[in-house]
């Protein structure tokens, strides 16, 4: 990647970040779910994890913010199909060195908002829950983890926007991240539910994401209440690695493929049938 596609994706990513900041659909979606979130929090304040002496809203709190790193994947994954769809794409990959500023851009501002959108919540949230274990080694902790999340998630959404045809059909993709939502331990700890749930759960980063933040952000004793009484911090980081890894290798190929077969008249095919399901 040269200078040149560097600073126009920099450029690029920037406006597009700013614009979803004074855009009213795009700034509402920016809001909605961290106020979601801190009434979640609002809820379980005062509430006792089976008698553990730890509380549920101080156990939540970090897989929260594991969660919302996440949910960088789904954005991703939106945006590319949506602007595959409107022709965005298919305009990045006629100019010169297009594509490659257009990723660049993409990460730029899916990032910024996720860490604003982070910021929007971990700021209130840290005057509703009790119990928070946070240092200058802990902030470190975080940054790394989040950072490290946004490896392993990011290029997975930017696969899965490649698959996917149109918007109607990548929405879908939310379904199967709800349901690992509810097995990953983010709103209650994940050694309560059935041992072959707890599994499944950790073949995927949602759940690393949340067990590394609560490393970072929980008292030593609070351990207790996880898998092996353990932060398995190595494995934390050697799960999210990999899917980093395997993301960073697929993800070029995969856009690569996808934006060798755009063309004009698939453009107008999808906006076609995007009227046809209007009216």
């Amino acid at each position: 990647m040269n200078a040149c596609m560097l600073r126009a994706g920099l450029r690029r990513g920037a406006i597009e970040l700013r614009q979803s900041f004074t855009n009213g659909a795009e700034l509402f979606s920016h809001l909605f779910w961290p106020l979601l979130m801190l009434g979640v929090l609002w809820f379980l304040r005062g509430r006792e994890f089976d008698s553990t002496g730890f509380m549920l809203g101080a156990l939540t709190l970090p897989g929260i913010l594991g969660m919302n790193v996440s949910f960088g994947m789904v954005t991703m994954s939106q945006l590319l199909t949506a602007e595959r769809e409107d022709g965005t794409l298919l305009r990045a990959k006629a100019t010169p060195n297009g594509m490659g500023g257009y990723l660049v851009g993409k990460v730029v501002s899916v990032a910024g908002g996720l860490l604003a959108d982070l910021a929007l919540f971990l700021i209130p949230a840290l005057f509703l829950v009790d119990g928070l274990h946070l240092d200058g080694g802990a902030w470190l902790h975080l940054v790394g983890i989040v950072a490290l999340g946004m490896l392993a998630t990011l290029p997975v959404g930017a696969v899965l926007g490649s698959v996917f045809g149109d918007a109607r059909a990548q929405g879908l993709i939310q379904l199967p991240v709800l349901a690992l939502i509810g097995i990953s331990g983010i709103f209650y700890p994940i050694t309560a539910l059935p041992e072959w749930l707890q599994w499944t759960a950790q073949v995927f980063p949602l759940y690393w994401l949340g067990l590394g933040m609560r490393a970072a952000m929980l008292p030593d004793a609070a351990v207790a209440v996880e898998i092996g009484d353990s932060w398995r911090q190595a494995e934390t980081v050697g799960v999210l690695g990999a899917w980093a890894v395997l993301g960073l290798a697929v993800a070029p190929v995969v856009l690569r493929r996808m934006a060798r077969r755009e063309s004009g008249s698939k453009v107008a095919a999808r906006r076609e049938r995007a009227l046809q399901r209007v009216l």
